[in-house]
């Protein structure tokens, strides 16, 4: 989807689940800056190398590093849902802005969305598979 406004550049806007997490991303033409919720993407992911790794991965491999700056609001879960959530939303707006970049980012596995979520929790259980000591007698 673009959303064009007068003063502003192209848009293009992708979202990404995982777990819990919701990311809604923004790709406009830049630098190569990544703000999450208003705070600089290193700070915000604690500087954890393999969580900006997750997270630019769709870019990196087609080259765009430095092409698009990246404005993110993730919400629920935890750092590890929200930075693959931001992953999908960044690999579903790649493929907005030109359809031939779907090829290889799904070829990497940059468009699936992992469906794995936590298990609800059963009655008579302690957790969701979990059972009470067994007592014979």
């Amino acid at each position: 989807m673009t959303i064009l406004y007068s003063n502003q550049p192209i848009s293009y806007i992708g979202t990404g689940r995982r777990k819990t997490s919701i990311a809604r991303v923004r790709l406009v033409p830049g630098s190569g800056k990544l703000i999450i919720n208003g705070m600089p993407g290193e700070s915000y992911l604690q500087f954890s190398p393999n969580y900006l790794r997750i997270s630019s991965g769709p870019l990196r491999t087609l080259g765009l590093s430095k092409e698009y700056d990246i404005y993110v609001k993730a919400e629920g879960g935890g750092l590890t849902g929200q930075a693959d959530a931001i992953k999908l939303g960044i690999a579903r707006a790649l493929c907005t802005i030109n359809p031939e970049n779907r090829i290889a980012l799904k070829a990497k596995g940059f468009l699936s969305r992992d469906p794995r979520v936590k298990e609800r929790k059963k009655y008579g259980l302690r957790k969701a598979r979990k059972a009470p000591q067994f007592s014979k007698r």
